[in-house]
């Protein structure tokens, strides 16, 4: 199973559960299934990420398109059912004009052409004001799940080290 990283787990690890100070193995962990071709995010990822001014966006710019990668013919075929998805549903325009300028779009119709799993903090929600990505896998039938099942499904581990 490939995994496809949205914008709020890489945030809130840094912010909250897995910052680089204290949790490297986190990253650490990322970077290796990256490499195994099992974890992946997505160059609009990337860019949202890239507007901050942190750390953050020093492990993202030592990644490189192997890690968030660019839409494939594949993915672009794709953008036209989520978009269509999206418009047939009884969102207000500005939820769906929003929905269709950001990251988030791109994340589905990525995952739904490569048969991702979606890996996000997000919940589904019932509401017309913000499409959230749960609903969008929901109803286009992509496996969503939060880090914490990502990592648990892999089987990760996290051992505390040395202290230096």
């Amino acid at each position: 199973m490939a995994y496809l990283l949205d914008t709020n787990v890489f945030i809130q690890a840094k912010n909250l559960h897995y910052g680089f100070d204290f949790c490297p193995a986190f990253w650490d962990w990322l970077v290796r299934e990256n490499e195994s071709l099992v974890v992946f995010s997505i160059e609009k990822v990337c860019d949202e990420i890239k507007a901050g001014d942190d750390e953050l966006v020093d492990w993202v710019n030592a990644r490189g398109a192997g890690f968030f990668v660019k839409p494939d013919p594949g993915v672009l075929q794709a953008l036209g059912a989520v978009s269509n998805w999206a418009m047939s549903q009884d969102f207000d325009q500005a939820a769906v004009s929003t929905f269709l300028q950001v990251a988030d779009y791109f994340l589905v119709a990525h995952a739904l052409a490569k048969q991702y799993t979606v890996v996000t903090h997000e919940v589904a929600a019932a509401s017309s004001k913000r499409i959230k990505i749960p609903n969008a896998c929901i109803e286009l039938e992509i496996k969503c799940i939060t880090p914490w099942e990502m990592l648990r499904n892999e089987r990760a581990r996290f051992l505390l080290g040395a202290k230096e």
